[in-house]
């Protein structure tokens, strides 16, 4: 080549204007003109052609920018010569994926504006995907196909995708709760220590189950009271536990305290509980049967928030465990069906409601955990109609809903400074009861009602055991008792007489015994009788210890670290600390069933802060509704 010929070659390519690819920038340039890429669409085309994966991650980044891509999907086939395939596979349709800690997939999908969350594997989540691909091609996809799309799918969400928390009804995050109204919007409760409102998208992932049914929009300024007429409660302490025990339900983690119901028939046990249920966690079967094993119970704890067993007669041994593991919080593990090796996990706390005939809860671990009501007869004359029964209660229970999340806003501006001298073993239970308490009543209620229900619960259980009422008896005329466990299961076997011994229920061997005796334990101690188990002399023998202790050393703790003061024009509060068991328990048992205001003793439960319990809930501060002023901490600190 002559250097004129360069010299000419050199001049041209210095001369020639520099060519720019359209599709540089176009991100930059579609996010301040939606327009811009439907003005490259034959680029686009070729682009998607020439180079797939190239394509769908500039088309990822144009519909981040708020490129309405199913459009430009649409004009770009249109561009080239196909337009009855707009989007070529199902992934495309998923708007965001993510994974739960257990490994499960789920897909968030925009709907109408609002946010749904779906398990991938769930039957809606397919229906829904089918849809949506008939939408795009007008075919539907065939079975292998379907299939294999969420194979990818599900795939994408656990390796590629965030991990999230997902909840069932109730949430939490940042100190805030959130509840799930479980409507077709997909709308929650913000809860905060400055109010409660209702909001759309909330930060929170919820999932819904099959059977969960929608709460009411809660309405500000209605009256915890007003719950009462609707429930067969025998006296003001039992009334004080099941607001304190609803108030736990709207936490996001436990202990959540068993609510054990018990009372002859025609108490409205039943009743009881699906007032409750529906109040908090309504459900299309609220009562259901006690499981026969651990999978049906881990089932439905899954799919529900609350748990409410109708007309139970019994509690085997591994049932009440499995409950006790389900009050404080524990893990179940189940073999996954058609595997080998597989195992479902399932780590979390749910609230229990138990109602049968007898005192139903008999071992004392459960009963640690345990708040029991007994409910009384409902006279011919006091009932009322079902039918109309329930049509009362769905009109009021948006505003007691609303007393409700009063009282949670209340409490949750109260915990970090609620203080109790000590704890009891429910102990964030107790803390969450007592910082609540005083949105409605004068501080110190819950803590005075909770005790004597305890108190009672030990009772029963303590009579209810053959051993228990065997040591107690041997220790009323003796300060000490020491031997072997051979030697305690004779001494016992001759107090409890014969048909005792007998009976299926009474220890076969001494470490049998030793097993009976350290469930007991922790009752017996309460009431004054300490058991120790040690080895002692060369033979390092195992010996076991009863001992008398002195009555202050089971005394009951103070409520709270701060006196409590003096409310109702100067009026000390007196709260019955007695469990209605008894039919002299309370005279006026009926009259709140039978929604009838009689001239009875002043109500204990009167607000402290109001002068009429229809107002109890009217200063708690509402981001839903006009300014209001926070009463004053009383009795914590």
């Amino acid at each position: 080549m002559t250097s004129d010929t360069e010299y000419l070659i050199a001049a041209a390519i210095e001369g020639a204007e520099e060519i720019h690819n359209p599709l540089d920038g176009l991100v930059e340039r579609a996010a301040a003109d939606p327009g811009a890429p439907f003005e490259v669409l034959q680029r686009l085309a070729a682009l998607k052609k020439d180079d797939r994966a190239a394509f769908e991650a500039l088309r990822a980044h144009l519909k981040n920018v708020g490129c309405r891509v199913t459009a430009l999907d649409e004009a770009i086939a249109e561009e080239s010569g196909d337009p009855g395939r707009r989007r070529p596979t199902q992934a495309d349709i998923l708007i965001e994926l993510f994974h739960s800690p257990d490994g499960t997939g789920f897909a968030d999908l925009d709907i109408d504006a609002h946010r749904e969350t779906w398990v991938i594997r769930s039957k809606g989540f397919r229906r829904w995907l089918a849809r949506r691909y008939f939408e795009a091609t007008h075919g539907a996809p065939s079975s292998e196909a379907l299939q294999s799309a969420l194979n990818v799918i599900e795939a994408k969400a656990h390796f590629d995708a965030p991990e999230r928390v997902v909840h069932i009804r109730v949430g939490g995050l940042d100190d805030r709760l959130y509840l799930d109204l479980g409507d077709k919007a997909w709308r929650a409760v913000e809860i905060s220590a400055a109010g409660w409102r209702v909001i759309a998208n909330p930060p929170v992932r919820f999932r819904r189950a099959a059977g969960m049914q929608p709460l009411p929009a809660p309405v500000a300024g209605g009256s915890v009271e007003t719950l009462r007429s609707f429930l067969n409660v025998r006296s003001d302490t039992d009334f004080v536990l099941v607001v304190a025990w609803a108030l736990a339900v709207l936490r996001t983690r436990g202990p959540y305290p068993v609510l054990a119901l018990s009372g002859e028939q025609g108490s409205a046990k039943s009743t009881f509980s699906a007032i409750l249920r529906a109040l908090l966690d309504p459900n299309t079967a609220p009562l259901r049967a006690l499981p026969r094993e651990d999978r049906d119970l881990f089932i439905a704890a899954t799919n529900g928030h609350l748990l409410a067993f109708d007309n139970v007669s019994g509690l085997p041994a591994w049932i009440s465990d499995t409950l006790c593991r389900l009050a404080t919080g524990g893990g179940f593990a189940v073999r996954q069906l058609y595997t080998d090796q597989e195992e479902v996990l399932f780590d979390a706390a749910r609230p229990v409601i138990l109602n049968g005939i007898e005192d139903i809860v008999a071992r004392p671990d459960l009963a640690d955990r345990a708040v029991f009501l007994t409910l009384g007869p409902i006279p011919e004359d006091r009932r009322r109609p079902e039918q109309e029964l329930w049509a009362a209660f769905e009109k009021e229970r948006p505003r007691i809903l609303g007393a409700l999340l009063d009282a949670a806003v209340y409490g949750l501006k109260m915990l970090p400074q609620t203080r109790l001298d000590k704890l009891p073993r429910m102990a964030d239970f107790a803390l969450w009861a007592t910082a609540c308490e005083t949105a409605f009543w004068p501080a110190g209620t819950f803590w005075t009602a909770f005790c004597g229900n305890r108190d009672e619960a030990i009772e029963e259980v303590l009579d209810a055991d053959p051993i228990a009422t065997a040591v107690r008896a041997i220790m009323t005329s003796r300060t000490q008792w020491t031997g072997t466990a051979s030697d305690l299961l004779g001494t016992l076997g001759e107090v409890a007489g014969e048909a005792q011994r007998k009976a299926r229920t009474w220890p076969d061997s001494p470490r049998a015994l030793a097993g009976r005796l350290r469930r007991a334990a922790t009752f017996l101690r309460r009431i004054g009788i300490e058991i120790s188990f040690r080895r002692e002399g060369r033979a390092r023998a195992r010996t076991i210890r009863i001992s008398a202790v002195p009555e202050n050393v089971g005394a009951r703790p103070s409520a709270s670290s701060a006196p409590i003061s003096k409310t109702n024009g100067g009026k000390d509060f007196t709260a019955d600390t007695s469990r209605t068991v008894g039919n002299d328990a309370d005279s006026c048992s009926d009259d709140h069933w039978a929604g009838a205001v009689l001239p009875v003793r002043a109500n204990p439960l009167k607000s402290n802060h109001l002068p009429a319990s229809d107002d109890a809930d009217a200063n708690i501060t509402h981001v839903s509704g006009r300014e209001k002023t926070m009463p004053p901490a009383r009795g914590c600190r």
